[in-house]
């Protein structure tokens, strides 16, 4: 599925409230447009529904991330404790995943995040694994979880 393709994206995201689902796919607009070349990997997940871009089909070589709460929106970078954040925007304890939270497009450093972009990226490709049949530009969904805890859901 290509980009363009967002029917499931769309039907994963019904119980969110309407402000949460415009960030996320405002925000999914953003990467897609830096990144055509990348996948992007959704799970419907038990407690959120997250996506992810990959320049391979594989979630260990996602670069940044996108997961959808409540009230707001986590983006996040996979491997975000691999490069610098001078401006310390990022917020996260773990090993590894750094993020911030967005609750409005206008809450997005959008120049900023750029930057973090593509320090993620080459990341990401630094760490990759060679493909045997490499894809790209597609939209993929890798799970759905067949129970949920999240608005909307009992």
């Amino acid at each position: 599925m290509p980009k363009e393709e967002v029917n499931d994206l769309v039907k994963f995201l019904l119980p969110y409230p309407d402000k949460v689902k415009a960030a996320a796919l405002w925000l999914r607009e953003f990467v897609w447009d830096l990144y055509p070349q990348t996948n992007e990997l959704i799970y419907d997940n038990y407690n959120a529904v997250a996506f992810g871009w990959s320049p391979t089909d594989k979630a260990g070589d996602v670069f940044c991330s996108i997961a959808v709460a409540s009230d707001h929106v986590n983006f996040g970078f996979n491997r975000g404790v691999d490069f610098p954040d001078p401006q310390k925007v990022l917020i996260g304890n773990g090993n590894q995943y750094r993020y911030l939270q967005v609750r409005e497009k206008d809450d997005f450093p959008a120049a900023y995040i750029i930057q973090l972009l593509d320090s993620a990226y080459q990341n990401s490709i630094a760490r990759m694994k060679p493909q045997k049949k490499p894809i790209s530009g597609q939209t993929i969904v890798k799970s759905i979880s067949p129970v949920k805890r999240r608005p909307g859901f009992s």
